[in-house]
């Protein structure tokens, strides 16, 4: 369990690098790419087809796999438990900055080695 986990963040500024620590292993950012890309998929799909229903497979879709990684790789607690509103919005800019080729320098930032 790294430090920052005790601390309270009172700021996104804190928690985005708090986020990027807890994602530490490349095997769980890109289950977390999997799992965030089935959601994207499933909303678009959903939305050109009229399929509402389906809507509710996203949660599914998206924690599945993240939630596999953190017990099973990382060996941690998804910080969705404790920052449910912060985890999605840092998800979504981690899907970012990784589909743009831009989230190795932000990893740097926070202090996650290369593995």
């Amino acid at each position: 369990m790294t430090e920052n986990r005790q601390k309270e963040h009172q700021s996104f500024a804190t928690f985005w690098p708090f986020y990027l620590q807890e994602h530490a292993k490349p095997t769980t950012r890109n289950l977390h790419y999997v799992g965030t890309s089935l959601v994207v998929l499933i909303a678009v799909y959903s939305i050109v087809t009229f399929n509402w229903p389906l809507l509710l497979a996203m949660p599914l879709a998206g924690y599945f796999f993240a939630w596999m990684a953190h017990w099973r790789i990382e060996k941690n607690r998804p910080a969705t438990f404790t920052y449910p509103l912060w985890s999605l919005a840092a998800d979504f800019k981690m899907w970012g900055l990784w589909l743009t080729g831009r989230l190795k320098p932000e990893l740097e930032k926070a202090g996650v080695e290369d593995r």
